[in-house]
């Protein structure tokens, strides 16, 4: 589970030593508390009504709206979070501090180490361990963003691309998984998904990138870099050229776009050269086979290509779903 939130299960009063107004401010809502409901069974005589009783797990936010999240039946908060206005809240549900602290704070605790035990696995190659670990996780927390990265990632580590499609199908129906706390694993797992070559994929990851977020030029170029890279250089260039409508100072858009120019895969204006296109099938054909050294910006690179005209390597853009960061261009 994702611990943001990192409750005190103690409950301690803060320091008296602290600075008056700090002791003075109210404590923020955060913890699990329960909701009920009445709900009929049955109908006519045989109808009987008996009360539920639902466990959420609580955030106040900026704006003092509170943001709850159910609890799934290992009580792991799991699924769609969503606002409540905090009147409507205090009227309606009531705290559980003690089963808090008994069970639901050292489930989660359990589940970010079972996690974090996969990270570490994954890291040091040790990727069938890693899977146990993972796929322990979501045995608990099926929607847990964290292990279904991790999972994903250590499919596409071992080249296995069914598993790994698996995976993917399930993250982009995960809102979360968009999110800017995750920035790190939305690029890996972006960047992976081209390296795989899981072109389709990668398009239609980024895409659901730009139905959850404000747009951003990245995500745009993030696009063209897949359908490059399957050899469709007339979507790359429709692409890449709505990144610079939406942002003409991007640097990464522009050298991309000199680079295909430079190749003869388009005109100055943009127009699709009929020589890209074949290249452009040739490229999509051949990714069984290894890439042609000369070819692609990996190359350009080592040519005084948009690498080198930009003097240095950066990371994959995430775009407004994961941070401001650059386009990786040199990197295959």
């Amino acid at each position: 589970m994702d611990m943001r939130y990192s409750p005190d299960p103690t409950g301690s009063a803060a320091p008296e030593d602290k600075a008056p107004q700090a002791a003075s401010r109210r404590e923020e809502i955060k913890g699990v508390f329960s909701t009920q409901s009445v709900v009929k069974f049955g109908t006519g005589a045989t109808s009987r009504r008996t009360i539920q009783k639902t466990f959420w797990f609580v955030q106040e936010q900026d704006d003092d709206s509170i943001e709850v999240q159910p609890l799934n039946k290992n009580y792991i908060p799991s699924g769609p979070k969503r606002q409540v206005p905090k009147e409507e809240f205090l009227q309606k549900f009531s705290p559980e501090p003690e089963f808090y602290v008994s069970t639901v704070f050292p489930k989660m605790q359990e589940l970010s180490g079972t996690i974090s035990r996969g990270e570490k696995h994954r890291e040091s190659g040790e990727l069938y361990s890693a899977e146990f670990e993972f796929s322990h996780a979501l045995k608990v927390d099926e929607e847990n963003v964290r292990a279904n990265f991790g999972l994903g990632l250590t499919y596409m580590d071992r080249g296995e691309k069914n598993k790994a499609n698996d995976i993917f199908e399930r993250l982009v129906k995960l809102d979360a998984a968009f999110g800017s706390e995750h920035k790190h694993l939305f690029n890996d797992f972006g960047i992976n998904l081209r390296k795989s070559q899981m072109y389709d994929q990668a398009v239609q990851y980024y895409r659901r990138a730009i139905e959850l977020t404000q747009e951003d030029d990245h995500l745009w170029i993030n696009i063209a870099r897949a359908y490059y890279e399957k050899g469709d250089m007339k979507s790359c260039a429709d692409h890449l050229r709505r990144a610079l409508e939406m942002n003409p100072g991007s640097d990464d858009a522009r050298q991309f776009w000199n680079f295909l120019v430079r190749r003869g895969y388009i005109s100055d204006s943009g127009e699709v050269k009929e020589r890209a296109r074949d290249k452009g099938a040739d490229k999509g054909r051949g990714r069984a086979k290894a890439a042609p050294k000369a070819d692609g910006p990996k190359a350009a690179m080592d040519k005084g290509g948009p690498a080198a005209e930009s003097g240095a390597d950066t990371a994959e853009s995430g775009g407004k779903a994961s941070g401001s960061m650059t386009l990786n261009l040199p990197k295959f």
